[in-house]
């Protein structure tokens, strides 16, 4: 019998010999679940649309991940690889940052629809056990209160920058539950806030705001322009604390009730790129142009279902998680893992 070890708040044992499917493992999130999933002790199958796209620090570990490259869209492709798993980790989606989901709203809601739609009906004819739902704080409004509650997850459209994004990951979240309620499968569903950290995406088109602006401060634009006023806030969360409330909601939260995770640490876009800045040793100077579109003037989830439910608190700070995120970057910006965009 393992020994009931707790990793983080998560339980070691839980997971030992687990067999777990992690869709979009060749994007941000999903390497860094992918590597927690085995530490733990988990039998992991990873899917990609390219080995290519896979981090370099996944790949070395080849021996104890199973890769497969397909297109989830395809159904067969989608049961083949659902097939003898006992927890699904559905993160694969098209994901990009505010300027891009504006304007693709129809890409954005298609693409993401027909991915939840294949891979939780695969899942179901798999007779697999668990899976964990990768929503999204973007299927709030934009009047929503502060700090916004779940309950809010669904009252009026969401915000107009991500209406199809949003409305694609309203529609995944139904879609769980329905699948729990006809075929018994229990089903985990987290919607994080503002995920950065290293192998974020820092792709100028698709990035969102941390990243885009540790690349503009550390490739050396002068000045660093800023889309908004500055006056807009954010609360942030480090990719290892999402992980964590993921993991610990799959074990033992798995109801079909979304939980936020999210931090308390909220922050206006202004003290963050300053916090940039002084990080990086960089001294630019910084322009905010309030043309451009900015999304949500606040964001910040309320956290007391996660801290209920789940017993879940981030360990990371902002400051600590960007100081981390600027060291990664400085090391692999000439390389190609600096970018994570488009379906992962």
């Amino acid at each position: 019998m393992a020994v009931d070890r707790r990793d983080g708040g998560v339980s070691t044992s839980f997971w030992t010999g687990k067999a777990v499917l992690v869709t979009g493992a060749a994007g941000f999130i999903g390497s860094h679940l992918v590597e927690a999933l085995v530490d733990r002790g988990a039998r992991v199958r990873a899917i990609g649309r390219s080995r290519r796209r896979f981090n370099a620090a996944l790949l070395e570990r080849a021996g104890e991940v199973e890769f497969l490259e397909g297109d989830l869209m395809d159904p067969a492709f989608a049961a083949a690889a659902s097939a003898g798993i006992e927890v699904v980790c559905h993160l694969a989606a098209r994901v990009a940052g505010v300027a891009y989901n504006a304007s693709h709203p129809a890409t954005m809601l298609t693409e993401n629809a027909v991915l939840g739609l294949q891979v939780m009906a695969a899942a179901a004819r798999a007779g697999v056990e668990r899976v964990l739902c990768m929503s999204s704080a973007c299927v709030y409004r934009a009047d929503c209160a502060i700090s916004t509650p779940e309950s809010e997850g669904f009252l009026d459209d969401p915000e107009p920058t991500n209406f199809g994004y949003g409305w694609a990951k309203r529609f995944l979240e139904v879609q769980a539950i329905a699948y729990q309620r006809e075929f018994g499968m229990k089903v985990a569903i987290v919607r994080p806030y503002n995920t950065f950290g290293p192998r974020d995406d820092f792709a100028w088109q698709t990035s969102h705001v941390i990243p885009a602006l540790i690349r503009k401060v550390m490739d050396g634009s002068d000045p660093v322009v800023v889309w908004g006023d500055g006056t807009q806030t954010r609360t942030f969360l480090y990719v290892s604390d999402v992980v964590e409330g993921s993991l610990k909601a799959l074990e033992c939260y798995a109801v079909g009730d979304p939980v936020n995770l999210g931090t308390d640490e909220e922050v206006t876009i202004a003290d963050l790129v300053r916090m940039i800045v002084e990080l990086s040793g960089r001294a630019p100077r910084l322009v905010f142009d309030a043309r451009q579109p900015v999304g949500q003037v606040r964001r910040h989830g309320d956290s007391t279902k996660a801290k209920e439910r789940l017993q879940f608190s981030p360990r990371v700070s902002l400051r600590e998680g960007l100081r981390r995120t600027i060291q990664w970057y400085a090391k692999h910006r000439s390389t190609s893992e600096v970018s994570f965009h488009g379906v992962a």
